[in-house]
């Protein structure tokens, strides 16, 4: 679906917004992410690889050096940076928006719309590539079901949810695209007439 009335409401809807992808990794936060950004004519930002950058390493490095708990801050500073600079879709890591500090930002300056995919999408995703931390053990599937039951209660939060399932991702970049001009834009039905 191309409809360019739909897509510029959106846009113009969105004003200096940011779209904020949240989910699991492996729920398509980039993929989607680029494909939305595209469509709707705005930057695409990865806040993964604005941390490497910020860092001067990669994550799974701040990972083993570092620790968790200091990734994790570093996350919460850089999208906090980034959430100015809209309109722009911003994919974040799977355990961005679990920080209170950094969902109030994106509640305050942006539209967050939680990707949702079940654990046999995920996994079979995740295992096409080599560097996601929290999986290297020896029950990867157990780990994303605990990231699972801990992280969807408060992805829920998201002013959207849109499901990431199998399938051509312009069919779910069209989903959000609907989803998005229902809750950006007033509906004129509840308008009263004088």
């Amino acid at each position: 679906m191309d409809d360019p009335t739909l897509i510029d409401r959106v846009a113009t809807s969105l004003g200096d917004k940011s779209l904020v992808l949240i989910g699991l990794m492996g729920a398509g936060k980039t993929t989607i992410g680029r494909r939305l950004a595209s469509r709707l004519d705005v930057h695409f930002v990865d806040a993964d690889l604005e941390i490497e950058k910020a860092a001067g390493c990669t994550i799974a490095d701040i990972f083993k050096k570092f620790g968790e708990a200091h990734f994790r801050d570093g996350e919460r500073r850089v999208i906090a940076r980034l959430m100015s600079d809209g309109p722009q879709v911003l994919a974040t890591g799977g355990g961005a928006f679990m920080n209170a500090q950094t969902r109030a930002a994106i509640h305050e300056k942006g539209v967050s719309i939680w990707l949702k995919a079940d654990i046999d999408v995920l996994m079979k995703r995740v295992s096409r590539r080599s560097h996601r931390p929290l999986l290297q053990n020896d029950d990867p599937q157990a780990v994303m079901q605990r990231l699972m039951d801990e992280r969807y209660p408060i992805y829920a939060e998201a002013n959207l949810t849109i499901d990431s399932k199998e399938g051509p991702h312009d069919a779910v970049v069209d989903e959000i695209i609907q989803a998005l001009d229902l809750h950006l834009t007033p509906s004129t039905s509840s308008k009263t007439q004088d």
